[in-house]
């Protein structure tokens, strides 16, 4: 098995590709070892590498998050983890899961507001998550009141340096290029 790693905008999160499926479908996020143990095996495993402070699937990469500890030293355990827990055939999610490590929240807006807010969801789905995933984060919608959009970062994108460039220059100049009426985008937890 070779696993490739490609560097992120964010230089404290480095994107893991396995050359195999991580995630059938969604995302999941884990910030904290204990959030991870009861919900994945291999998140679990990556966080008793010391050093590892985020773990991120998505459906083909693994984003790991570190603290002030050195790539150079982390990253051959990590490649070591992921490599022994692929080869021996346990699942990235416990069976149990349900897929509920996506939902940090539900979303809000108003009704009369539902078309906007599937314009806004369609261009996120179709333009930023496709772009933000090559960087191993991934965006998704929580929120739309009057004229801002709140958005929640995973992965890389959480805690970027240039998430806030992203989200003002980027995400913000498409959405109210494509729908007038979005005046700002915000980042929510």
């Amino acid at each position: 098995m070779f696993i490739q790693t490609e560097a992120t905008p964010n230089p404290a999160t480095l994107k893991f590709l396995p050359g195999r499926v991580v995630l059938e479908e969604g995302t999941a996020d884990f910030r904290e070892a204990e959030s991870a143990r009861a919900v994945s095996p291999l998140a679990a495993r990556l966080f008793d590498i010391p050093g590892v402070t985020g773990v991120f699937f998505g459906f083909d990469f693994i984003t790991i998050t570190k603290d002030g500890a050195d790539w150079q030293h982390l990253k051959p355990a990590i490649l070591g983890t992921i490599m022994e827990h692929f080869m021996s055939g346990q699942p990235v999610m416990a069976a149990n899961d349900g897929s509920g490590h996506e939902a940090t929240g539900s979303e809000f807006y108003d009704q009369a507001d539902e078309e906007i807010v599937a314009t806004i969801k369609e261009l996120l789905e179709t333009r930023v998550r496709p772009a933000v995933a090559q960087d191993g984060g991934d965006i998704t919608f929580r929120g739309y009141e009057n004229g801002t959009v709140f958005l929640h970062m995973k992965g890389a994108c959480a805690g970027c340096p240039s998430s806030t460039a992203t989200l003002k220059h980027g995400i913000q100049n498409l959405l109210h290029h494509f729908v007038p009426e979005v005046q700002h985008v915000e980042q929510v937890g």
